[in-house]
């Protein structure tokens, strides 16, 4: 009789898209989160910790047809007695979360609730280099507010989150710009080629202004976004192009235009460029081209008031600044919207110079809610994306956890274990992080290894002989690993960073050794 197969066995393999976190860098993460955390309390804001499992009706955002209701998310239908039940997904955001949360409990929370989340969320999407299906967001907002204080209020908050994390003044800009107003730019043009004034000139163009039309300049509002956000990328130039009779890319692919008329695209153009040296000149450039869009007027007062209500705080333009070119998320957010930037320069994977870029972005998005109640809700807030911001931080050194790994006592005699689990007792107790060595005590060589490999700081020694006379050796492994790097063979006999004390100094020494290398 044939043996059964055995079944093979499972590959060690993290899934695409996904990576595992380790020692120091989960305690990097927590130190900013905590430090983040502390920012966010000190202006007023209550943690919230929501269900990391959302109905794919509530999430709303990806459901683009009946067939399939998870594109975007990781989804599941639920059984329920042998039927099927709810579409579940894991959430991908923070924010519709926060927009279910309100509406669920509204009559119960406080009008503006005020609260902050921090947590992973997860994407159903393509991985990529920097790209993960799993990653960590921390979001601050504001519901139930419809003054823009709250909105310069979040702006204020990023760049003293900025600033606590330990990015300096000078290394970012929090940028701001208005949905409104880009609305208003269009609004402006369009009044231009078909209201009370006429166009005049060349006929052809006056033609084709006229065929485009003013609902599908509305139509493709999205479409004119996406392309003014690709600024920076591919100049005014390409965004011309782009909006007009299309361009090639890098890879000689051609991409088609919007076919906007000439008229519109000027407009565009003046709108993307309108950023002055000072917030006052932005705002009066600003002014200029939304002329006769209540809509467009409308978001230009609101960013004035931004701006002098941070002015009054002491943030001026050199930490936040009005900036047209703020394309970003102007789709969805409905008001003002941010964005925390970089100004330092990083070397990216071919040697080249580049500024690091976006670390947090936000803005006002009073329709969420409404998703869920039938009724408008002012809402604005911000996302900080935790795993750039902590990139940013290694970037320039300023990462304030500790990585140094556990005193490390090791084992010279195993029926001695119960001195040993002594001696760690009594280093815990004095604030010092120490473990036993746990591992076959019979190499010792093994054990320094294992010591090195925790990156540990120091290490204590106690054979028989050392216990017979009251002492104990106290290896310096900071100082060792300093001294191997140049020492002779006789130097490195001569254990310089290794000392001998009394076994009643064994906290005072190993503190002394590890304040030395601070």
């Amino acid at each position: 009789m044939a043996k059964d197969k055995k079944a093979p066995r499972p590959k060690a393999a993290t899934p695409k898209g996904f990576r595992d976190h380790f020692g120091a860098e989960v305690r990097d993460r927590k130190a900013m989160l905590d430090t983040i955390a502390g920012v966010y309390h000190r202006y007023g804001f209550d943690a919230l910790e929501s269900s990391a499992v959302e109905t794919v009706e509530a999430l709303g955002k990806f459901l683009p047809d009946v067939d399939r209701p998870n594109a975007g998310v990781f989804a599941w239908q639920e059984a329920d007695d042998g039927d099927k039940g709810d579409w579940l997904a894991l959430r991908y955001d923070l924010t519709a979360p926060l927009a279910r949360v309100y509406a669920q409990y509204r009559n119960d929370l406080p009008t503006p609730y005020r609260r902050y989340a921090m947590g992973p969320v997860w994407r159903n999407e393509k991985p990529g280099p920097g790209r993960y299906r799993q990653f960590y967001q921390c979001d601050a907002d504001t519901v139930g507010a419809p003054s823009v204080a709250a909105d310069a209020e979040i702006c204020a908050m990023l760049a003293d989150t900025l600033e606590a994390v330990g990015i300096a003044r000078g290394d970012y800009v929090v940028r701001v710009n208005n949905r409104k107003v880009l609305n208003g730019v269009i609004d402006s043009v369009m009044d231009r080629v078909f209201g009370n004034d006429p166009l005049e000139g060349n006929p052809a163009v006056i033609e084709k202004s006229m065929k485009v039309g003013r609902k599908k300049a509305y139509d493709i509002a999205d479409d004119i976004m996406r392309t003014l956000d690709k600024f920076d990328k591919i100049g005014v130039a390409g965004v011309v192009e782009l909006l007009t009779d299309g361009r090639k890319d890098a890879s000689g692919a051609f991409i088609p235009g919007l076919s906007m008329p000439p008229i519109v695209v000027e407009g565009l153009i003046k709108f993307l460029g309108s950023k002055a040296e000072t917030n006052t000149e932005t705002v009066a450039n600003l002014k200029g081209l939304v002329q006769g869009s209540q809509q467009g007027e409308k978001g230009v007062e609101e960013l004035e008031t931004i701006a002098s209500l941070l002015d009054a705080q002491g943030y001026g333009p050199d930490r936040i600044v009005i900036d047209p070119s703020v394309v970003r998320g102007l789709g969805y957010y409905t008001g003002p919207v941010f964005e925390a930037e970089l100004t330092f320069e990083i070397l990216d994977e071919k040697g080249r110079k580049r500024q690091f870029g976006s670390v947090a972005g936000g803005g006002r998005y009073d329709d969420l809610v409404k998703r869920f109640t039938g009724q408008a809700v002012p809402a604005t807030g911000i996302s900080i994306g935790v795993d750039r911001l902590l990139a940013a931080l290694a970037e320039k050194g300023r990462i304030q956890s500790d990585a140094r790994g556990p005193v490390v006592v090791t084992v010279m005699d195993k029926t001695r274990m119960a001195d040993y689990q002594a001696m760690v007792a009594e280093l815990r107790q004095a604030g010092i992080r120490a473990e036993v060595y746990l591992g076959n005590p019979k190499n010792f060589g093994n054990q320094l290894k294992y010591a090195d490999k925790r990156a540990s700081p120091v290490a204590i020694i106690e054979g028989t002989d050392e216990h017979e006379r009251g002492v104990i050796q106290i290896k310096d492994l900071i100082l060792g690993a300093k001294i191997a790097e140049n020492a002779t063979l006789e130097e490195w006999k001569e254990r310089p960073s290794q000392f001998e004390v009394p076994r009643d100094q064994l906290v005072a020494k190993t503190l002394e050794i590890i304040e030395s290398h601070a």
